[in-house]
């Protein structure tokens, strides 16, 4: 039977900004949550790692971490799922957690970079390149930093940085698959019954103002932002409101009309990455974490993950600002 139309039309409005949106976030964990499982399955834990030791070794990170570095290169939630396994087994501390979480900062990041130039590149053109590359040093700079972290909290790794016993053990074949499927379904619904709550209370946050009430409220508190010609507050507000996709429109049409110069686009677009940080922590980040890990724990990692990214790309501005004539 055929529901009304003004039932239909709620409905489709529903999926379409909650239930497809949903769907997808979930199918993107549940895919990292199995690869994880997999990876652990067949032990392919410690070639992984090897591909990162020498930075592991200088940041006296534990195996695991390298292994999840390497494996954010294809797929950070693979790497949380990775990660989240080896800390529920007591294998990694709360500590080597964190410090592994803000390890994998530039691989996390290089999987979006080319989504990030494709978008931004044919709207404006040289300074998307800069824009680019100066995101993508924040980053490497996090990586750097949390290595040195590392090696100033962590102690020496005993000779040979061994995994334990159960990772020594090989699984192959049929065997590895069922192992590998049963831990995704052990796993699965805690992803589910944590992910749905906090994606669905974002939703209805969002759906009731609370996010637009404090864009605006963070919008009507630009004034330190007066070293900025004032055609550039309209980006950082659009990136707030927003996001990219919004600030990027007004950004290419202040430079297409002379408004701005790319100098002056590029340090918008860099405030409004960095003010719209809190806002995409909430909405976006935390939802993924709290499947992967307890909600207070997934908070503190969001936490230190989203306030080193601040202040990373707060420096690399400030360097930007002042290393480049007016």
């Amino acid at each position: 039977m055929t529901p009304p139309p003004e039932t239909a039309l709620p409905l489709a409005d529903l999926w379409q900004s909650l239930g497809w949106p949903l769907l997808r976030i979930l199918s993107g964990m549940a895919a990292g949550l199995l690869a994880a499982s997999l990876l652990e399955a067949l032990r392919w834990t410690r070639p992984l790692a090897r591909l990162a030791s020498p930075l592991t070794r200088l940041a006296r990170l534990h195996p695991v971490a390298g292994a999840g570095f390497a494996l954010a290169f294809v797929s950070p939630a693979a790497a949380n799922g990775l990660l989240a396994a080896s800390h529920d087994r007591g294998e990694i501390s709360g500590r080597d957690l964190m410090l592994a979480n803000l390890f994998n900062s530039l691989p996390a990041y290089l999987v979006h970079t080319p989504t990030i130039f494709l978008l931004t590149w044919p709207v404006l053109g040289m300074p998307a390149v800069t824009y680019v590359l100066l995101t993508l040093a924040a980053a490497a700079g996090r990586t750097a930093f949390t290595v040195l972290l590392g090696r100033c909290l962590l102690p020496p790794p005993p000779p040979g940085e061994p995994f334990s016993a159960q990772q020594e053990e090989c699984a192959h074949g049929k065997s590895a698959l069922r192992k590998a499927w049963k831990r995704f379904l052990r796993r699965l619904p805690r992803l589910v019954c944590f992910t749905v709550p906090m994606y669905v209370l974002m939703y209805l946050l969002q759906r009731h103002g609370f996010f637009a009430l404090a864009e605006q409220w963070m919008a009507a508190h630009l004034g330190w932002l007066s070293f900025l010609k004032p055609q550039a507050a309209g980006i950082i507000v659009l990136h707030l409101a927003a996001e990219l996709g919004a600030a990027l429109g007004a950004a290419g049409s202040m430079l297409q009309t002379g408004g701005l110069e790319p100098r002056d686009v590029v340090l918008a677009l860099m405030a409004g990455n960095i003010l719209s940080t809190p806002m995409r922590a909430l909405r976006h980040q935390f939802p993924s974490y709290a499947g992967f890990y307890r909600p207070a724990l997934a908070l503190r990692l969001i936490l230190a993950n989203q306030g080193l990214r601040a202040a990373s790309m707060l420096l690399v501005t400030l360097a930007y600002y002042y290393c480049t004539p007016e």
